[in-house]
């Protein structure tokens, strides 16, 4: 069975709060003002899919019980996941340090890993099953930072899935929690590395002052309704290999290729591509963000531990015939300096507006924000029964605005290629247009992207 036209059953357990396993300190926390943006303040969904593995420590023991209890133990580390966001003077967010806990639910699966299919990537079947949305538990305010669901399949393997608040982490910092529940859940006492909150160190200055350009927080009134609608949305993944992404090179010339990492190709690549499909006027300016890991920009770096919201969105700025009708080494230049705008200075910039302009929202009209996660160690979590067949973002398109943001996330394909999937949202006009110019950049190579994507209509 392919996962395309995959239904099953899942039982779920009551949902419950998972506390701290010892008493934690009672104190409010304050974020940082990076952390503290609008363009934050919503869920992520993270899924990890593990296969059964009679050689592991705990292949006896239950799953969910083991985790569940380590979680337990790791919040007594990170006491702040069990708290709960307030909002004091200047809609400043600040965590009340409450030990009610985090969100957990138990749940059993009708259904193997096998009939996943030969390829896991997102979007996934019944994915609002695997990851249930508790009544009432979405808000970022007053609501548990952390939801959790551990579902148990018929083969033996589980599926750990997760969703948090963006303004408590970025991706390292969830990754580094998560490592954490992993360790105890094998043994260890204690993380080995442990929390370090310390989120002054990206507050704003005194007194703040703008001392970059940031157009990634320009204001843009939405004049021709070019905000994607969100009718008719339409998920699909698409998995770049080694010969995809030589063949995305081969549209780039020589000397431009040689200097560019595969994240700066395949941004230039799938920004222009999705532009094109979405067909704004000519003369409309369209934006391309990258989030872009700041840690090691600071001097001295951010310490290790640090599990806060650690990053940048730099833009690329241009037209929408400009980025359309040149050639792709354009966009690349322009991808290639927007990631190279990111200094210790830019980030206490960014800070600084955040207080000064009332905490704005990165601009959303003609925008797409693309975020790499590859590096981040999703795929690498062992909760005790080893690293898992998938583990990342669980789909694309997510947060206040459905079809702006794509992951890149790492994978193999069936055929034991390791490469990246990157989950594209868009109206079902559009994605017609996407893989039509997909399949032009790809044909050097005379290499289908239909064949290793998966299709499946979205349930906005």
């Amino acid at each position: 069975m392919g996962s395309k036209s995959l239904t099953f059953r899942v039982t779920r357990q009551k949902p419950e709060l998972v506390r701290p396993a010892k008493s934690t300190p009672r104190e409010c926390k304050l974020l940082s003002d990076i952390d503290d943006q609008e363009g934050l303040r919503f869920q992520v969904p993270v899924t990890q899919f593990y296969r059964s593995d009679d050689d592991h420590l705990h292949s006896r023991r239950d799953t969910v019980k083991v985790i569940r209890e380590a979680i337990a133990k790791a919040l007594v580390f990170y006491y702040p996941f069990a708290g709960r966001l307030r909002e004091c003077a200047g809609r400043k967010l600040v965590v009340d340090c409450t030990g009610e806990g985090v969100m957990f639910i138990e749940a059993d699966a009708e259904v193997t890993l096998e009939q996943f299919g030969d390829e896991l990537q997102p979007p996934f079947p019944c994915l609002e099953e695997l990851l249930y949305d508790v009544p009432e538990s979405a808000g970022v305010l007053h609501c548990p930072v952390l939801l959790i669901q551990v579902t148990r399949l018929r083969c033996g393997g589980f599926i750990f899935a997760l969703r948090m608040n963006h303004t408590m982490s970025d991706g390292a910092g969830i990754v580094q929690f998560m490592n954490a529940v992993g360790e105890i859940a094998r043994g260890a006492s204690a993380p080995s590395v442990l929390p370090v909150w310390q989120r002054e160190l990206l507050n704003a200055r005194d007194p703040p002052r703008v001392t970059c350009i940031h157009h990634e927080y320009d204001e843009v009134p939405d004049t021709k309704g070019t905000i994607i609608p969100l009718d008719d949305m339409v998920h699909r993944s698409f998995f770049f290999g080694p010969a995809e992404v030589s063949a995305l090179r081969k549209s780039i010339p020589l000397d431009i290729s040689r200097k560019c990492s595969t994240f700066e190709v395949l941004t230039a690549c799938l920004w222009r591509c999705r532009t094109i499909a979405l067909q704004p006027e000519p003369n409309e300016e369209v934006r391309m963000i990258c989030v872009v890991n700041a840690r090691s920009k600071f001097d001295p770096p951010l310490p290790q531990g640090y599990y806060g919201n650690g990053f940048a969105f730099p833009v690329a700025l241009t037209t929408a015939g400009e980025l359309c009708k040149r050639p792709l080494g354009y966009a690349l230049e322009l991808v290639t300096k927007a990631k190279g705008d990111v200094t210790e200075d830019y980030m206490k910039s960014v800070a600084d507006l955040m207080v000064i302009k009332g905490r704005p929202h990165f601009t959303v009209v003609r925008t797409y924000v693309v975020s790499d996660v590859t590096r981040i160690g999703f795929n690498e979590v062992d909760y005790g029964w080893g690293r898992p067949e998938f583990g990342g973002p669980a789909k694309g398109g997510v947060g206040a605005i459905p079809g702006l943001l794509s992951f890149y996330i790492t994978v193999t394909n069936k055929n034991g290629e390791k490469g990246i999937v990157v989950p594209i949202c868009l109206p079902g006009f559009a994605m017609d247009r996407f893989v039509r110019e997909l399949e032009k950049l790809l044909s050097n190579n005379h290499h289908s992207i239909i064949d290793g994507s998966t299709f499946v209509r979205s349930a906005l």
